[in-house]
């Protein structure tokens, strides 16, 4: 398949979530992507090793020249937070758009009901004052060279939650859940669709790109591991609260097409099986 002109760079394109959208967007782009430790990538020509802590992100975006930056990094915060000050000074200086995948986790402090894309942040969470602090940065960019992607809990057969689940299952450890905790989630396969949209429709804004419905954590766990096999497993139930509490990032505002909404239900019965 011939590629077309859009060149898109993936920070942190070796992670579970950067391998995916890699996988999502290769067949229709120029698309390349940074790895960290893996070395499988050494010699793959779309790959650059990098290391945030120690090396300069310019060089990799002078060589790629990208459209468009996707940054799906995981590491340090401190060196998180001076890679997208480096990542503001390219986007003002040249034409590009940077796509920033944040969490749900920016409202953890608000627990009462779920949020929308234009709801103030706050978060209990050193995790999730992590990503309001680059969020707020990234919101003093010009709004066409910017999206803040808030991604709630992501499942799928080869996400690391699904493995702690399995390995659990395998080992007769205990699985955590969390009976108060009301969630929305998404798998590896609807997120990267969902992006690859915005891409095509160099979409900017804030979106909220998890189900369109809610469920209970415990719940959702329980349906899992029953679509996984005939186990015996063992529950760890975990209050942080007597009374229900959300954790689930909605869209309102920005709403994408019907076919790319998913159901939680949906990302149970179509995309988990048993290995």
């Amino acid at each position: 398949m011939e590629k077309k002109s859009k060149r898109i760079l993936i920070l942190g394109g070796s992670g579970f979530i950067g391998r995916s959208i890699y996988r999502e967007l290769d067949d229709y782009f120029d698309t390349y992507g940074t790895y960290f430790t893996n070395r499988a990538y050494d010699g793959n020509q779309q790959f650059f090793q990098y290391d945030m802590r120690e090396d300069d992100v310019f060089q990799i975006l002078k060589k790629v020249q990208p459209d468009f930056i996707i940054s799906s990094l995981r590491g340090e915060f401190a060196s998180q937070i001076q890679l997208h000050q480096h990542l503001m000074e390219y986007l003002v200086l040249n034409d590009c758009k940077l796509y920033f995948l944040s969490s749900a986790n920016v409202f953890d402090a608000y627990s009462k009901f779920p949020s929308y894309e234009t709801d103030k942040t706050l978060s209990e969470s050193i995790y999730g004052r992590l990503k309001i602090k680059i969020e707020n940065m990234l919101m003093r960019l010009p709004s066409e060279k910017m999206a803040i992607l808030r991604v709630p809990m992501v499942f799928g057969n080869t996400s690391p939650r699904i493995k702690e689940i399995k390995k659990n299952l395998l080992d007769k450890e205990p699985i955590e859940v969390f009976p108060n905790l009301i969630i929305n989630v998404t798998n590896d396969d609807r997120l990267t669709q969902q992006i690859h949209y915005l891409i095509n429709h160099d979409k900017t804004g804030i979106y909220h790109l998890g189900s369109t419905d809610l469920v209970h954590h415990e719940e959702f766990i329980h349906e899992v591991v029953n679509r996984l096999g005939n186990f015996n497993p063992i529950y760890k139930k975990v209050y942080t609260t007597n009374e229900d509490r959300y954790l689930a990032a909605l869209p309102k505002k920005n709403k994408l097409p019907k076919n790319l909404r998913i159901g939680y239900q949906e990302i149970i019965d179509h995309h988990l099986t048993v290995d």
